[in-house]
């Protein structure tokens, strides 16, 4: 299987997640396909919200999970981080093309 490869393994980011019961769908979602998530916080509920552990079940994997207090500290993350850079670059350019 391709998701024992770290340079493989796909991530998921969520940015600033409001609903728990969907955020808990997807860490089950990525859990099942052993792909990393991201959460870039605020977010809009704490994990021991009782509507996000019914939805998430036994799937939390915190191995998984990587946490960040916000968006400065995910992309400082990204740039230091040289498996990451294709993604940078797809980043920037959809910006460039989309600028908001």
């Amino acid at each position: 299987m391709t998701h024992n490869n770290p340079k493989l393994t796909a991530k998921i980011a969520l940015y600033q997640p409001d609903i728990p019961q969907n955020t808990a769908s997807i860490i089950r979602t990525c859990s099942c396909l052993g792909v990393k998530l991201e959460i870039i916080e605020p977010c809009g509920f704490t994990f021991h919200d009782k509507r996000f552990r019914r939805v998430v079940m036994d799937y939390l994997d915190e191995k998984m999970i990587k946490i960040y207090e916000n968006s400065d500290q995910f992309f400082e993350a990204l740039i230091s981080h040289p498996d990451d850079r294709p993604f940078i670059r797809k980043l920037l350019y959809l910006q460039q093309i989309n600028p908001s």
